[in-house]
């Protein structure tokens, strides 16, 4: 099997690259850490990897709001060599901070060709950060990461988790393309999307909505933190034998080496 070189940007505030790259090199892949600054220097390094893996954290202390620094910084200093980046079948993942990133920075919306955010991710509807483990849907027919994978169970941690479109007009349209890939699952067994009590939903976003893919299918946004389940003992019920093995996060990683296999 080829094995695909993975870039885990960095910037400053963030605090899962080395978990991020950690689950990607378990799932057969080898995988370089660097900061923002020097891509932002030498934008070529770029072509020398298959995957760009944004990370969670809090990127430039999430200073204005969530990601939007970072996602500024590639919205008007890398979007051209990241969309022939996306042009040449590569692929891209943003977990947490990273998905703020992606939505800010316009890479997950192609049907947005002046690069504006027509999706955020605003406060949680409880006004705290939110650090606890969900259940989730996952549709994997779309989404490159996602292929074989009909549920999960992953850590959140986040503040700003709160999936919202523009308008109707945005979500309808991501709707019908097939785009929102995964979702909260409601924990007494209702169909992802229909109106459930808190806390099943953990940030009170449209449909449940816990992660987006762009048209193709090869850039994914997700808030969940699938590098914080990679082996069974990561399961915070491990002990009382309720855990798979390998933990259900592997398989997001397993699927991007799978994909230049």
């Amino acid at each position: 099997m080829t094995r695909p070189s993975v870039l885990v940007l960095r910037a400053p505030g963030t605090n899962c690259d080395a978990e991020t790259a950690f689950a990607f090199e378990r799932a057969g892949a080898r995988a370089e850490m660097l900061h923002v600054n020097r891509v932002l220097e030498n934008p070529e390094v770029l072509q020398g990897f298959q995957i760009l893996c944004l990370p969670g954290g809090f990127s430039y202390g999430d200073d204005v709001a969530a990601g939007r620094i970072l996602g500024n910084q590639i919205r008007h200093h890398l979007a051209d060599r990241l969309e022939a980046f996306k042009a040449a079948e590569k692929l891209i993942l943003g977990i947490c901070n990273g998905f703020q990133v992606l939505l800010k920075s316009g890479l997950l919306d192609e049907g947005n060709h002046e690069r504006q955010p027509t999706a955020t991710l605003a406060w949680n509807d409880s006004g705290k950060f939110e650090d606890r483990w969900v259940q989730l849907a996952a549709d994997g027919s779309k989404c490159v990461f996602l292929r074989g994978i009909d549920s999960m169970y992953l850590p959140v941690a986040h503040a700003e988790g709160k999936f919202v479109c523009a308008d109707r007009g945005v979500f309808e349209r991501l709707e019908t393309a097939g785009q929102l890939v995964l979702r909260y699952r409601p924990l007494d067994g209702r169909e992802a999307g229909a109106a459930v009590p808190y806390p099943d939903n953990p940030n009170g976003s449209m449909a449940d909505t816990a992660g987006m893919c762009d048209a193709t299918g090869r850039v994914l946004g997700m808030m969940p933190h699938p590098e914080r389940h990679i082996d069974a003992t990561h399961h915070p019920r491990w002990t009382r034998n309720e855990a798979n093995n390998p933990g259900d996060g592997l398989a997001v990683f397993t699927n991007a080496v799978a994909y230049f296999a």
